[in-house]
């Protein structure tokens, strides 16, 4: 069985029963797919914003840090009166 037979095997599969969901049953689970995707929009927006304040964190360290200056030798005294 090829492909093309297998796709048209489970369309007929599908079309010969129709589904029957339950009223009651559909009104419940549209409430917690739409209660599931604003939760999950609330979760992205609220990783962005936490990726966003890590990334200014980080910005501002560095720009008082300067982690890539290099720090002052203080192992020889400074040259004076030659």
């Amino acid at each position: 069985m090829n492909r093309a037979e297998r796709d048209a095997a489970v369309r007929q599969i599908m079309e010969r029963t129709p589904p029957h969901v339950p009223r009651e049953l559909h009104a419940d689970v549209v409430r917690r797919g739409s209660r599931m995707l604003r939760r999950r929009t609330i979760a992205r927006r609220l990783l962005w914003l936490l990726l966003l304040a890590a990334t200014v964190a980080f910005v501002v360290w560095a720009v008082i840090a300067q982690p890539w200056v290099e720090p002052p030798s203080e192992t020889t005294p400074p040259l004076t009166d030659w």
